[in-house]
């Protein structure tokens, strides 16, 4: 974790959770509840599938703009942003059958967000400043070539958060940008590696924003990605490419550089 801004105290905030239904949503629900916080607005597509005693729910599709403008006005005491929903659809950029996913990670990863930045940061400046948490991953970083599509629409998360940062620091708003590798959800349940569990991401964040960092490293995968980026980049290239040639392998198909 690094950077420093504004702290936020979590004893008595009142915080907005998207796809708090289930995995890494529902964990920052139950964890911001047992920290302490006054209110969870839940939000999911469907509020009958949000399940967390005490929770709030609050019918939320990032991508509907009509959804978003309610939720900010229901939610207008909101302290605390939790922007976690998001999608994966596991295509690389060349390879996939056509455009569809490539298209719909952006438009949920990154325009979904946005969007929620800007319908709640008016919100939160009436408020005091509060913060915005947007759960990213190691991939907003590099480009694991199987998922191409999604790292991109991280990628563009990335560059979107470290933005509004900037143009909210004079309103007093904290931005959090959460890192891990694999986090073990629906997301990733059938990918056989190591994962991190939904409640030490959620923890590290809360944590974060307690101490004022902009930045949450939540895993060993996300600390070794950030550290080799500084100290041998190149590396970084040859495990992507690894990755790639080991997945054309399993297809059948001879790499080029073979």
């Amino acid at each position: 974790m690094s950077g420093t801004r504004q702290n936020v105290k979590i004893v008595g905030a009142v915080a907005l959770v998207t796809g708090s239904n289930r995995g890494l949503g529902k964990a920052f629900v139950r964890a911001l509840l047992d920290a302490g916080v006054a209110k969870v607005y839940a939000a999911a597509r469907d509020a009958r599938s949000v399940t967390e005693i005490g929770a709030t729910p609050v019918a939320l599709d990032i991508r509907n703009d009509r959804d978003i403008t309610s939720a900010a006005n229901v939610c207008h005491d909101v302290t605390l942003l939790v922007n976690n929903a998001g999608i994966a659809r596991f295509t690389p950029l060349i390879g996939a059958p056509s455009m569809d996913a490539a298209r719909e990670e952006i438009a949920v990863n990154y325009l979904g967000t946005l969007a929620m930045c800007r319908a709640f940061a008016p919100v939160l400046a009436a408020n005091g400043g509060g913060a915005i948490v947007n759960v990213l991953s190691v991939v907003s970083w590099i480009t694991v070539p199987v998922s191409g599509s999604y790292c991109v629409s991280k990628a563009a998360e990335l560059a979107m958060t470290n933005g509004i940062r900037i143009e909210l620091g004079a309103q007093g708003t904290q931005v959090v940008g959460v890192h891990a590798g694999y986090i073990d959800t629906d997301m990733t349940a059938n990918l056989a590696m190591k994962k991190t569990t939904p409640e030490d991401v959620a923890f590290a964040t809360i944590a974060a924003l307690e101490r004022g960092q902009t930045e949450v490293l939540a895993d060993a995968r996300s600390r070794d990605v950030k550290d080799r980026l500084r100290s041998d980049p190149a590396s970084l290239d040859r495990e992507m490419q690894s990755i790639w040639d080991d997945y054309l392998a399993r297809q059948g198909i001879v790499s080029r550089l073979d």
